[in-house]
């Protein structure tokens, strides 16, 4: 019998949503609506070999630093370098420079409310 099969959605609070919303639409392309916004997609090559990665970490976890909150999310995005320099014509604070992983690119954020966000750019 099948369990969980993947992530079907990330939900957390925050003060103002749609202020929120907003933020996240300006900066980065993300249109949700009152009941948030659904990313569906599939690997071209083989549709079976997507993935959505899910993690516990260690309630100590220095990880998520700067940000005091609970949970970090991390979105996939083509050509980080591009991403990071309009961010940062947007006047947002990039936390790190980008770090380059056999599996990918990665760099930190924080959103307007102080929750950490991961930008990850996959390899191929």
């Amino acid at each position: 019998m099948k369990r969980v099969t993947g992530i079907g959605g990330i939900f957390f609070k925050c003060k103002n949503p749609a202020t929120l919303r907003a933020w996240y639409l300006q900066h980065l392309g993300i249109d949700a609506g009152e009941y948030g916004f659904t990313f569906d997609w599939n690997m071209e090559a083989d549709p079976s070999k997507g993935s959505t990665v899910w993690a516990p970490f260690g309630e100590e976890t220095p990880y998520f630093k700067p940000s005091e909150k609970d949970f970090m999310i991390n979105y996939r995005v083509e050509n980080l370098e591009e991403l990071v320099q309009l961010l940062k014509s947007e006047g947002l604070k990039i936390l790190d420079e980008i770090e380059t992983y056999p599996y990918g690119k990665f760099v930190h954020l924080l959103d307007l409310e102080g929750n950490k966000i991961e930008l990850w750019e996959p390899v191929g």
